[in-house]
């Protein structure tokens, strides 16, 4: 009996999805680190409601080794402005930008690019994994249309 209860839960697919209420509704956080307007290099969603600071910071964790120790600028949303996020940046050997920086919106630039892909802009995907797997999608075809 237990085998069968086991079976059940995994045909539920009851794994993380990433969707969460905030003030708009349901929702999902797409959180996302670019070199440029064109260019991602990592990203993670998160539930609506979830914070951006703590979201930032594993994200960074998630920057791939050779972006390390360069003296990059990184360019940050006011949400991601924390003293915690700032002391991981300096200790991966970047360099934190202050949002009125006119380079900031290079990441917004890009989200708007991102959005123009109905299916990301609206989320019909159930699975936070099919989402995230159109999410990359819509980047590689937002790449190699450059």
């Amino acid at each position: 009996m237990s085998r069968f209860i086991r079976t059940a839960q995994v045909r539920k697919k009851n794994g993380p999805q990433a969707i969460g209420k905030s003030r708009g509704g349901q929702n999902t956080k797409i959180h996302l680190i670019v070199a440029n307007d064109t260019t991602p290099i990592t990203f993670r969603l998160s539930p609506g409601q979830a914070g951006d600071d703590p979201q930032g910071r594993i994200l960074l964790t998630e920057l791939p080794e050779h972006y390390r120790d360069t003296n990059i600028f990184v360019a940050m949303d006011k949400a991601y402005e924390g003293d915690a996020i700032r002391s991981q940046i300096v200790s991966y050997g970047l360099i934190s930008v202050l949002p009125p920086k006119s380079n900031r919106n290079e990441v917004e630039r890009y989200f708007r690019r991102l959005k123009g892909f109905r299916r990301v802009f609206t989320r019909y995907d159930k699975l936070g994994v099919m989402y995230s797997s159109f999410v990359v999608f819509a980047m590689i075809c937002e790449t190699l249309r450059e």
